[in-house]
């Protein structure tokens, strides 16, 4: 399942985000508490299931 920003920035867990430390395959509940969004800075809890 993917997970989309207020910002409309997309987490995909098959890509997940190298940039921010976040590899390839990992689901959105074994993402970090304290990952940001790459586009807006936006914290883990302005992402909504997508």
């Amino acid at each position: 399942m993917k997970y989309e920003c207020v910002c409309g920035y997309v987490y995909d867990p098959a890509q997940g985000e190298p940039d921010s430390g976040v590899a390839p395959g990992t689901a959105w509940k074994d993402v970090p508490g304290d990952f940001e969004c790459p586009l807006c800075g936006a914290g883990k809890n302005a992402f909504t299931a997508a």
